[in-house]
């Protein structure tokens, strides 16, 4: 790993077993699978590929799943989720019906649907299915009927007819998204905070009555500058408090143009400051609201979509014209780099110090749209950077207790967030007694000499891993797919008399220290 010639500043951070904040909830390492460009088709299932099995899925992806420890999956949307209907995906499916699918103006073939959901994430190893309910399009009605024909065990109509379709015992889904983004203009079906929010109330109801152990996502903001946030929390809260157990929290990130043309990576960089607002603020609409409800219950944050996306270039583009409508066409599909991975690992840090707060999070998505996993039709599957510090976060943090951060470190200018802590880093005390350091370096030349005093009693061997290279935009692609991988960090030490680690955090890098 190549260093800059700076001369390094210094960050220490103190860890401390007596200041927590909350125990990790395994679903902060949710993903998402919309049909939406070529995540299912081709994606997750291609039969006839040579890695396929005799369902269609394809077995070197689901490999990929497991290593990347992924464990909620939201399903199947996402925009497409409030033109959906979800008798099309089930049944035989020579008798599925094909669709025109509004929100990527493409066809749907619905020859992957619910049953190869549960199907699939069965092959992967049991992860958890969260799944959206259409209330653009749909309502009450529909929600009903699908909760039933999922979750009611036999005896009923729908219940009767999922049995036939090949599933004798229910799915048993607890957690439910009450529709998706429908503050958006963008959004079929889009609505105001009051009807929305009137709408999800009956629907949030009305499940309860069939299965009162659901656990259901109320829409909150599509992103933290949408001009009715925070009036859309107060209204939607209001009128669903009580029935609903968590509010969605949507952000994506990108480098933004400059007027010379460059991208401003300075902000990019820290984008994890305008996560940790956005949860910040959403939690103080949550609290108003419980205190003037004078209520007991507790609401959390579903950070249901989070990500890097180049919204606005070109392979974000949704094809055009009446007689234009692809199945799975390619779309979404961006080229992570290494800053990329770098703001993708501090928004995860970011998640995880809001762990009090914030019991869900989906990384959208899972694979080839927006996603750390990439697949060729007929060829081979690969990881993108991005890959490495999720995989990384997930295999030290699930099970895990976050400890209070107390950071000192210096600061840099952005033209976005004003001006910003260099590093961003939280700390995790392993079930076994371990403590992993989760560490951003977002300066762009200049190093850090980062220095962890751990807890009275923390010993063992100290062993970090850093994902870095000289040139940031460096990424992983069919043809050169290991360019970026994570690298042993030589430089930490472990320091037993003083019970310190000390390790060197290049520019625009990510790294695990792991104690135990």
């Amino acid at each position: 790993m190549q260093q800059s010639n700076s001369g390094p500043e210094s960050a220490r951070l103190v860890v401390d077993n007596d200041f927590e904040i909350a125990p990790v909830n395994n679903r902060l390492f949710g993903s998402f699978v919309e049909h939406l460009g070529r995540c299912v088709y081709s994606g997750i299932y291609e039969p006839g590929h040579p890695e396929a099995d005799d369902e269609g899925f394809r077995k070197d992806v689901i490999d990929l799943v497991r290593e990347l420890g992924v464990t909620t999956i939201r399903y199947p949307g996402g925009n497409f989720v409030s033109g959906y209907r979800w008798e099309d995906g089930v049944g035989p499916k020579t008798a599925r019906p094909r669709r025109l699918d509004l929100a990527w103006h493409s066809t749907e073939t619905n020859q992957f649907g619910l049953h190869e959901m549960v199907e699939w994430l069965q092959a992967v190893g049991g992860n958890e299915l969260m799944e959206a309910v259409n209330l653009g399009t749909r309502g009450l009605e529909n929600a009903l009927d699908l909760l039933e024909y999922a979750n009611v065990p036999n005896g009923t109509e729908l219940s009767e007819r999922r049995r036939a379709n090949g599933a004798d015992n229910p799915f048993g889904i607890k957690m439910w998204c009450l529709g998706n983004e429908m503050d958006g203009p963008w959004q079929t079906g889009h609505k105001n905070a009051e009807d929305y929010g009137t709408l999800a109330a009956s629907v949030a109801a009305g499940m309860r009555m069939i299965d009162p152990d659901v656990e259901l996502v109320v829409c909150g903001s599509s992103h933290h500058d949408m001009d009715t946030f925070g009036k859309w929390e107060e209204t939607v809260l209001e009128k669903t408090y009580e029935n609903v157990d968590f509010i969605s929290c949507h952000a994506y990130y990108h480098p933004e143009s400059q007027p010379d043309g460059t991208r401003d990576m300075a902000s990019f960089l820290a984008s994890g400051v305008d996560m940790d607002s956005f949860i910040k603020d959403v939690a103080a609409i949550i609290d108003a609201t419980k205190a003037r409800l004078k209520s007991d219950h507790d609401v959390f944050i579903s950070f249901d979509e989070w990500n890097v996306w180049y919204i606005n270039e070109e392979p974000s583009k949704s094809p055009e014209g009446i007689g234009n409508w692809p199945e799975a066409p390619k779309l979404l599909e961006d080229v992570y780099s290494v800053a990329d991975a770098v703001v993708l690992g501090d928004l995860l840090i970011t998640l995880l110090k809001n762990a009090d707060r914030v019991h869900a999070a989906s990384l959208a998505q899972l694979v080839n749209v927006i996603a750390p996993i990439m697949t060729e039709p007929g060829g081979p599957a690969w990881k993108q950077t991005t890959f490495y510090p999720f995989a990384l976060t997930a295999h030290y943090a699930k099970g895990g207790m976050v400890l209070e951060p107390k950071l000192s470190s210096g600061t840099y200018e952005t033209a976005k967030y004003g001006t910003v802590p260099s590093v961003n880093s939280v700390a995790v005390r392993g079930s076994d007694g371990s403590i992993t350091v989760f560490a951003t370096n977002r300066s762009m030349d200049v190093a850090s000499d980062f220095e962890i005093k751990l807890p009275e009693g923390c010993g063992g061997v100290a062993k970090a891993q850093t994902l870095h290279e000289s040139d940031m935009f460096a990424a992983n692609t069919r043809n050169e797919q290991n360019r970026v991988v994570l690298h042993n960090n030589e430089s930490v030490t472990l320091d037993s008399m003083s019970n310190t680690v000390h390790v060197t955090l290049p520019p625009v890098s990510w790294t695990a220290v792991h104690v135990g």
